[in-house]
């Protein structure tokens, strides 16, 4: 009679189940691998997709900013091309310190409470006196630059100038190139620091009025307060005495 060993059978059993539980467990860990690196190449996929398309927005976002920013330069030489033909002002920043300088130029005659006539080449105080008070309030400007080649012209309008320009606190130069006439004189000295090139000429005459004058003691009173307060705000502006000026 044959002996059947059961524990033999059993455990070979058991050993089969092992392994069968065993393959299931491996190929569940292969599935879930290969779900997650499906996943992740996927997500890899989606994030070079999202880095393209931010660098496109970049890309457009440069361009874009490069043309207003090229529409702004162009802009603003236009503007200082329109003040230099209009006004003969300007912005000079272009030096080795970066300091803004403005540039104003007295040039013509003197325009006073009446317009002279249009071939006339003038300068109007109308514009000069608001520019200059923008530059005293202006935190960019370092200082003024005054060009000077002027015939004269209305004193009170001259003078208001001047006294402008020698109330500034910014630092002032002024040059006179052709000629610094008549009540250019006070406007040559308002600044503080005057210069003249060699080949310019300043002439120097008596307050004189055009027009019709009443011949009476008042105006030739009139006529010498005019003289005494050109004559003070030279001599004040500048090295020379009263009695030399």
């Amino acid at each position: 009679m044959q002996t059947i060993d059961y524990k033999e059978d059993v455990k070979d059993i058991k050993q089969e189940d092992n392994y069968i539980e065993g393959n299931k467990s491996n190929s569940k860990k292969e599935l879930y691998s290969n779900t997650d690196s499906e996943k992740n190449s996927e997500l890899d996929n989606k994030d070079d997709k999202d880095n393209k398309d931010d660098k496109g927005k970049d890309d457009k976002k440069s361009e874009k900013d490069e043309q207003e920013s090229e529409m702004v330069k162009k802009e603003n030489e236009d503007l200082k091309d329109k003040k230099i033909s209009e006004y003969g002002q300007t912005i000079l920043d272009n030096n080795k310190k970066e300091h803004k300088i403005h540039l104003l130029s007295i040039i013509g005659e003197i325009e006073g409470h009446e317009c002279l006539p249009q071939h006339n080449k003038t300068t109007k105080y109308e514009h000069v006196l608001p520019q200059l008070a923008a530059i005293e309030d202006s935190t960019e400007i370092d200082g003024l630059l005054i060009l000077i080649n002027t015939v004269g012209g209305d004193v009170e309008a001259g003078l208001a100038i001047a006294e402008m320009i020698g109330s500034l606190s910014k630092p002032t130069v002024s040059l006179v190139l052709g000629g610094s006439h008549s009540i250019g004189v006070p406007l040559a000295v308002s600044a503080n620091y005057s210069f003249i090139v060699p080949t310019a000429t300043m002439i120097i005459h008596p307050v004189r009025m055009n027009g019709t004058v009443i011949g009476v003691t008042q105006t030739f009173e009139y006529f010498e307060k005019i003289q005494d307060r050109i004559i003070r705000f030279v001599v004040n502006h500048s090295g020379i005495t009263y009695p030399d000026f």
